[in-house]
């Protein structure tokens, strides 16, 4: 009979020995206290999938629904809480701010109401918070600006109100940024622009005022944007030939609000741009012969503007509508 080879010995020990461990790490107070509070305020569309009172499961108990749990040292944290499309009816859940180890909170498609507490910025390690599709109101706190490590921040289709926190150009790594769908007033902070990894930045269908040109006034902005949805605001003025210099655009949606002007024909050498919707402005002028050139515009939409006769779009409109899909992560 042949022997066992010493190393794959040693290996089958250290991974027993750390299923062992796994299976025997206490859950760590502060976590357990919290998600039973939060078990308490939910109801019982959230309760009956979340039995016993450990979140990251005992013994045959399986972990709660929806909450994921990791090993540190001698415990189990949670690291994730995803709580979706379950009705849920009240305020936010304040004793989600105590699991001090989450990177991932997602309470989308419920019916959250009133603000977001300040004591958000104490999760540290958070790099999803997705809040979409809620009764959320109030200001967006300036301490989400507290929380470094976040890549997409989704807080669509609320109602919260007040201008945009230039606090959140404290976040290095934010890469998405949706906050249409709500009731948000004032400019948007140009400070966004300082973002290295921001690629898609929605604020459509708001109460924004300003100017494009306020929004990229600071040199080398906006380095790797590719969608930029402006619309169904109250944004005047024109397009400003600086403009072009956002290089990685793709998608720049205009639609519905109170633009003039003419369009500055560097707009068209954009290398990469493939949508561009300038209806329901006060566009005047003629459209660049360069935009009927370009070798990636599928889609150019001039509806109820002031240009020349003879204007003509380009390609099939068809309304860019949000779906799930674009939010994966």
């Amino acid at each position: 009979m042949a022997q066992i080879p010493f190393i794959l010995l040693s290996f089958i020990f250290i991974f027993t020995l750390s299923i062992s461990n796994l299976a025997h790490s206490k859950t760590l107070k502060r976590d357990v206290k919290a998600l039973n509070e939060i078990k308490a305020s939910l109801g019982w569309r959230v309760v009956y999938a979340w039995v016993g009172d450990d979140p990251c499961g005992d013994g045959d108990l399986p972990p709660w629904s929806g909450v994921t749990c990791s090993t540190m040292g001698d415990y189990r944290v949670v690291t994730e809480l995803e709580v979706y499309a379950v009705s849920i009816v009240g305020p936010f859940p304040t004793a989600v701010t105590s699991l001090l180890d989450l990177t991932r909170l997602d309470l989308h498609n419920n019916k959250l109401t009133g603000p977001i507490p300040p004591q958000i910025g104490r999760l540290k390690h958070l790099r999803i918070l997705n809040l979409r599709w809620n009764k959320l109101q109030d200001a967006i706190p300036p301490e989400i600006g507290d929380l470094k490590s976040l890549t997409h921040l989704h807080l669509s289709f609320n109602s919260f109100k007040g201008e945009i926190p230039r606090e959140l150009a404290n976040l290095p790594d934010l890469r998405y940024l949706y906050l249409h769908e709500n009731r948000l007033t004032g400019r948007i902070p140009p400070e966004l622009g300082t973002l290295q990894n921001l690629r898609h930045l929605d604020v459509g269908n708001n109460h924004l005022v300003g100017t494009i040109r306020e929004l990229i006034r600071i040199e080398g902005c906006f380095p790797a944007l590719r969608n930029l949805y402006l619309n169904n605001n109250y944004f005047t003025g024109g397009i400003p030939a600086q403009l072009a210099n956002l290089s990685s655009l793709e998608i720049l949606y205009l639609s519905h609000n109170k633009m003039s002007g003419v369009i500055p024909s560097g707009v068209a050498h954009i290398p990469k741009l493939t949508y561009l919707y300038l209806d329901h402005n006060q566009f005047s002028g003629r459209i660049p012969d360069h935009f009927y050139k370009h070798p990636f515009l599928k889609e150019m939409y001039i509806e109820g503007n002031a240009f020349r006769p003879g204007v003509k779009p380009i390609g099939f409109h068809k309304m860019l509508e949000v779906s799930d899909s674009d939010f994966l992560v």
